[in-house]
């Protein structure tokens, strides 16, 4: 996907290292040295009693406050709760990480979830489904990009995103990507865009009208041996605007933008085999808020 309104992505993202952090002397070790128990004491004098160690007084901290999390996590989900807390003050808790608990849609067309409810938390998960269609593999194909387009598009918005799509997914963008023509990977690739959103917020809410920022992160390249576009990963946020239209939620235009990125980790990267039959294998999801 793109960087901004209706066209796709072409970077594979990248995450800044690990910072060098000083050591605490030449080499990098420290030098201790111990004094007596009691001031001019000498080896003979009273010692005091022996103190726990460090390491156990961080055991213990460790255990204290994972009993803590866990017993603050079990105060709420009460039945009609609605994920509000606050100590009777009224104030939500949360709201940004905190699921609401209410129940996906059951309905799909072309794949995609549909049928979501008029509520703020229907269209949280609208955008979170609509945001893993427009970071699909089908966008990079003409047919399934119009199917793409016609489930998730508000009429009103249905032909310019066709319009400015065809235009982004253009035979030499799909080049520079490493696919054929028609969107398709080359003899013994294959190709990887998957979206998966990480979390969403409601930045702007009416019976008619919202807008939900997604951050997710995003796979995308061709796994195969002797790739030029190995699979990589990238993290970015897409803010879509919907409309209540034919009893749904619909998108009406959105843009796109990089990061949040949390650092790289040190997980080593797979084969190329490996990550094809991982991204074949294992299917993905319909996001609810």
């Amino acid at each position: 996907m793109s960087q901004g309104d209706g066209g796709p992505r072409d970077d594979y993202g990248s995450y800044a290292g690990y910072g060098d952090y000083p050591s605490d002397g030449p080499g990098g070790h420290r030098t201790r040295t111990r004094l007596p128990d009691e001031p001019g004491g000498g080896y003979g004098g009273q010692r005091h009693p022996a103190r726990p160690s460090r390491g156990l007084i961080g055991v213990v901290g460790v255990i204290v406050l994972l009993i803590a999390a866990i017993a603050f996590a079990n105060r709420g989900g009460g039945e009609g709760d609605g994920g509000s807390g606050g100590g009777g003050k009224g104030g939500p808790a949360a709201r940004p990480t905190a699921p609401t608990g209410e129940r996906p849609v059951t309905g799909s067309e072309a794949g995609i979830a549909t049928g979501f409810p008029r509520t703020e938390q229907g269209a949280e998960s609208a955008a979170a489904n609509y945001a893993v269609a427009l970071g699909g593999d089908g966008m990079f194909r003409e047919d399934t990009r119009q199917t793409v387009i016609e489930t998730i598009a508000a009429p009103s918005a249905r032909d310019k995103m066709v319009r400015d799509m065809n235009r982004a997914y253009t035979a030499s963008f799909l080049e520079k990507v490493g696919l054929e023509a028609d969107g398709s990977a080359p003899g013994g690739m294959t190709f990887v865009s998957r979206t998966v959103p990480v979390g969403t917020q409601l930045t702007d809410y009416s019976d008619r009208e919202a807008t939900v920022a997604v951050w997710a992160s995003s796979l995308f390249g061709l796994a195969g041996e002797g790739s030029t576009r190995p699979v990589s990963d990238g993290w970015f946020t897409i803010t879509l605007k919907l409309t209540w239209s034919g009893g749904d939620w619909k998108v009406a235009s959105h843009s796109q933008k990089s990061g949040p990125a949390p650092v790289r980790s040190d997980a080593t990267a797979s084969g190329a085999e490996e990550i094809a039959e991982a991204v074949e294998g294992y299917g993905g999801f319909t996001y609810a808020r």
